[in-house]
């Protein structure tokens, strides 16, 4: 994973770990097993709602990296359409090469896809400046009003945001052939108890 938060293709490079017999964010580690903490994009979602920015969430989706810069989305899944968490079906499917895009600046990442409305624009770049004074980066790139970003159509007076999912250390783990077993968006912790990945 050393390579994916060297990198940046994480939200944040703070983690939690957890060993057998202890608890993670309320989740019990089994026998055998060590518990790891990412942080997940919706944590930028709660901000701008907070801030009172509307979030629309659209799809989870594998977003193809070329020269160290988002190129397309080459697969989609709309949240309304699947009751689990997308980027779970694309680490067990194998459809992500995380780790190539971290030493070669081209692959494929675990990417969301939000939009804004035009109008807070400019606050949301704000609360997305907060955020990364305080080591939260999930913001890959913020489109332009009603324009497609990534081959993906905006709705009218609308802005798209796409998100790095943070996943994307598990996925880069799942690709080194690590058994792994992912439970995305399933608890809440205290940013307190976070370390630096770094520091582990």
């Amino acid at each position: 994973m050393k390579k994916i938060f060297q990198a940046g293709i994480c939200v944040s490079e703070l983690v939690a770990v957890a060993h057998q017999g202890e608890n993670l964010g309320g989740i019990a580690i089994p026998q055998g097993k060590i518990g790891l903490a990412t942080i997940c994009s919706v944590i930028i979602n709660g901000a701008l709602l907070k801030s009172g920015i509307p979030v629309d969430y659209k799809f989870g989706g594998v977003l193809q990296i070329k020269n160290r810069k988002p190129l397309r989305f080459v697969e989609l899944i709309m949240y309304s359409g699947s009751s689990l968490d997308p980027a779970e079906l694309y680490i067990a499917s194998k459809m992500t090469s995380v780790g190539q895009a971290a030493r070669k600046g081209e692959g494929r990442i675990l990417a969301n896809f939000r939009e804004i409305p035009a109008m807070c624009q400019t606050a949301a770049e704000k609360v997305v400046a907060r955020l990364r004074e305080v080591n939260l980066d999930g913001l890959l790139m913020m489109g332009e009003v009603s324009k497609s970003i990534c081959g993906v159509p905006v709705e009218l007076n609308k802005v798209g945001m796409i998100l790095i999912g943070g996943l994307n250390p598990v996925a880069a783990v799942v690709e080194s052939g690590i058994e792994v077993e992912n439970r995305a968006m399933s608890t809440v912790m205290d940013f307190r108890e976070m370390i630096r990945f770094w520091d582990l």
